[in-house]
């Protein structure tokens, strides 16, 4: 008989890099902002907080969700950005939030990861 997993934390990181996107929403501040925001809400997520830094050109921006957080990182210059998804627990989908970030930037092309991020005891 096998052995019961248990997973003491249930974790699903997504993530990826987005390339040719819109320049000006890259080093708009509001505008990302309100994109995690939505993000968060088409994931599912619990939104606590929103922080932006421009770094000029680029602007960080990290919401804190319940569930854990959601990032982007931008390099207008490059037509570049970063984005993270990381989720605890079984509420939410986070790669429908990442897929709707990389719409609202305009990537024309894009990776997307996916990683198990669980705590398991056999």
């Amino acid at each position: 008989m096998e052995a019961l997993t248990i997973k003491k934390v249930i974790g699903k990181h997504v993530y990826g890099e987005l390339y040719e996107c819109d320049p000006g929403i890259l080093m708009n501040e509001k505008d990302l902002v309100e994109i995690v925001k939505k993000a968060a809400e088409i994931g599912g997520f619990t939104l606590l907080d929103v922080k932006a830094w421009k770094i000029n050109p680029g602007v960080s921006v990290v919401g804190i969700v319940l569930e854990s957080h959601i990032s982007i990182h931008t390099w207008p210059e490059f037509a570049f950005a970063t984005v993270d998804v990381y989720t605890c627990g079984t509420k939410g989908d986070s790669v429908k939030a990442y897929k709707y970030i990389v719409h609202a930037l305009k990537a024309k092309r894009h990776t997307l990861r996916v990683v198990n991020r669980d705590y398991e005891d056999n």
